[in-house]
């Protein structure tokens, strides 16, 4: 399920066009990068690596959650449906 689950946001999620900030997240990565040793810098993109891979778990969790509440959204409507089909078949049956 996880694996039709990021198919499906890999088809239907459209990323927004943030490029004046990710330009200044860049400018600025680069100047801590350019104040710090190698160790410091090896740890600075250890922390961009892990931020990135975050970011992403968290766009496919939310993508996840939105679909699952459709999803139940949709079965409720059908199920009132059912429901509403059941009460005029009983209307008409009595009636």
């Amino acid at each position: 399920m996880n694996d039709y689950m990021s198919a499906l946001h890999q088809r239907f999620f459209q990323k927004p066009d943030f490029t004046e900030l990710k330009e200044e997240i860049e400018l600025t990565r680069r100047e801590v990068r350019d104040s710090l040793d190698k160790i410091q810098r090896r740890k600075l993109m250890q922390l961009v690596d892990a931020q990135t891979l975050l970011r992403e778990e968290t766009s496919l969790a939310s993508f996840k959650a939105g679909f699952k509440l459709a999803w139940g959204i949709a079965k409720e409507l059908e199920w009132d449906d059912i429901q509403r089909e059941e009460q005029d078949r009983e209307v008409n049956e009595n009636g």
